[in-house]
């Protein structure tokens, strides 16, 4: 009997074929949109003509949108990075259950819809117009939705790592906790600062509910141009809208497949392995304290 006949054989082609059906089913509406957004006439299809009118069109429409969406991206990206690593550090060192409760707090916002937070965000803070009609109230949002994903990346790292025992050895070397912070913390815990980078700017650039309820005339971000342009455009600018919206999300997309990168801030066997090679690289510029070798003598 050959192979492919035997059970074992038809079940893997069983799986081979519904897997690939799967992929076409979410590829191929992309794939037509894009096309849509190429076409002279979606309607007529190629036959009709290939162009780059709509892209341009687009462009000048609603390259204000580009910008405000990368500002407002780096500007989140910023603000967790600033209070997320630290954040992260502490409560992978902390054993105590108000850090594990602090953990759970933390990730509320993802299980809540995002109109619900901004809704929230807007009873508390909307009265203070100035706030509410700058980009800044967006950037708020976009932090307490993104703030969780940098934490649990960086956190999930430094727990990975024996972080204590190196700190341990350095500090009796004389090291202070600013520079066993910088030149040990830091670098090990680098593949999740990455990880929960990319993570941050891919969510910030692509989240419409929560920027949707907070957004202004003013503060229109990628996502709602984008869903503008399909409500009032024609199809074939709403598509161009889409095109130029994967150009800006995909390569933060594909960095974190390559990098094995999750959401949720998991991490794969690759990135595994890029941080047992980290942790062969022990910074050895620490001081060495000649009070500190002589105790130990």
């Amino acid at each position: 009997m050959p192979e492919f006949m035997k059970p074992r054989g038809l079940l893997v082609a069983a799986q081979t074929v519904v897997t690939l059906a799967l992929v076409a089913f979410m590829v191929v509406p992309v794939v037509m949109s894009v096309m849509a957004g190429l076409t002279v006439n979606y309607f007529r299809g190629i036959s009709s003509g290939l162009t780059l009118k709509w892209l341009g069109q687009v462009w000048a429409m609603y390259q204000g949108s580009v910008w405000l969406s990368i500002e407002i991206a780096l500007a989140t990206l910023a603000i967790t990075l600033a209070i997320g690593v630290p954040a992260a550090y502490a409560l992978a060192r902390s054993n105590s259950r108000s850090a594990r409760w602090i953990e759970e707090l933390l990730v509320l916002p993802i299980a809540l819809p995002g109109l619900a937070t901004a809704l929230a965000l807007l009873s508390v803070y909307g009265g203070w117009s100035a706030f509410r009609s700058s980009m800044w109230f967006i950037v708020a949002g976009h932090v307490v939705f993104t703030l969780p994903f940098m934490v649990r990346s960086v956190a999930a790292v430094c727990a990975g790592t024996d972080l204590r025992t190196m700190e341990e050895g350095a500090a009796s070397l004389g090291a202070s906790f600013t520079q066993r912070f910088f030149t040990i913390v830091l670098p090990n815990a680098r593949p999740g600062i990455v990880a929960g980078a990319l993570a941050v700017l891919t969510l910030s650039i692509g989240e419409f509910n929560l920027t949707w309820m907070l957004h202004t005339p003013d503060t229109k971000t990628l996502p709602v141009g984008l869903a503008d342009a399909y409500a009032s455009m024609r199809l074939e600018i709403g598509s161009a809208y889409t095109i130029l919206f994967l150009l800006m999300t995909l390569p933060l997309l594909i960095a974190m497949q390559w990098l094995g990168v999750d959401p949720a801030g998991a991490q794969s066997a690759r990135a595994a392995a890029k941080r047992k090679r980290a942790l062969r690289r022990v910074p050895d510029a620490l001081p060495v304290q000649t009070s500190t070798v002589k105790t130990a003598r």
